[in-house]
């Protein structure tokens, strides 16, 4: 397989699946504390150190905006006024200062659903920040949240799976979160959010056959996640079975009401077969 043409099926995948923030990127964890607690207090400092860095940037008109908002946030309606601290921060392109104050409101709430959303707001940062020094603290974050959501509501298993996902991504111990996940599969074999899950940490360590196995499960479970196609092609190419990948794209093509993808994978096939 050509350069040149992996990264167009790449294109392809990334133009039409609006899922690409679960796909993993490399990186390597640094050495964090053995005890949970060590590293949840070593998170949260750290995590407060960028926030400090963010708000010493600001322009003094927009400083004084945010701590107009940090002072109300310390009286009445305190939850309103950190939305609107969490909102000035998702407007200026920063998720990961917003998902610290979107814990705050956690705190301040204390009930799981907002809990889990400051987890996945945390887990989600990730794609977008700049510093990599910054994705560890946000991943042990996350973990943080979403234990405390898991407090009020222990058989959350959509929690769980992104619980787990974070020690396989951003922790020094990530067969605890492979283990989690196939705990929750004894039970739940039929999420599809812990099959896609299984399927891109097969992708990442290049499992491919693995990562076939995971996305057909995924199909098999919910036959509307078209998406699925686009990466099972994308293994069977890696694999180097042509047939396989042009057959997945044709599949993907005609469940698929996006014109402009369907023309982009008719190039693509033809280049395959040419």
């Amino acid at each position: 397989m050509s350069q040149i043409k992996k990264t167009q099926l790449l294109l392809i995948i990334g133009a039409v699946v609006l899922f690409v923030l679960l796909f993993f990127v490399n990186k390597k964890p640094s050495v964090v504390a053995a005890d949970n607690g060590e590293q949840h207090a070593v998170a949260a400092e750290t995590i407060e150190s960028f926030v400090k860095t963010a708000e010493g940037v600001l322009a003094p008109e927009l400083k004084k905006q945010t701590d107009s908002y940090l002072q109300k946030a310390n009286g009445a309606d305190k939850a309103k006024w950190l939305d609107s601290i969490v909102n000035f921060w998702d407007k200026n392109k920063r998720p990961d200062i917003a998902s610290y104050y979107f814990e705050q409101k956690a705190e301040a709430l204390k009930n799981s659903i907002t809990w889990f959303k400051a987890g996945d707001r945390y887990y989600y940062s990730v794609r977008f920040i700049k510093d990599q020094n910054e994705l560890m603290p946000l991943y042990q974050s996350a973990i943080r949240c979403y234990e405390n959501g898991l407090k009020l509501e222990p058989n959350n298993a959509e929690a769980k799976i992104m619980m787990a996902s974070c020690y396989v991504e951003g922790s020094s111990d990530p067969m605890k979160g492979i283990t989690m996940l196939r705990e929750i599969e004894k039970t739940d074999s039929n999420n599809v959010t812990l099959q896609l899950n299984f399927a891109f940490f097969s992708v990442k360590s290049q499992q491919w056959d693995k990562a076939i196995k995971r996305f057909e499960k995924v199909l098999a479970i919910d036959s509307l996640y078209i998406e699925a196609y686009l990466h099972l092609a994308d293994a069977y190419e890696q694999m180097g079975n042509k047939q396989k990948t042009i057959e997945m794209l044709e599949k993907y093509k005609v469940r698929t009401d996006d014109a402009l993808a369907r023309q982009e994978i008719d190039k693509y096939i033809q280049q395959l077969k040419n």
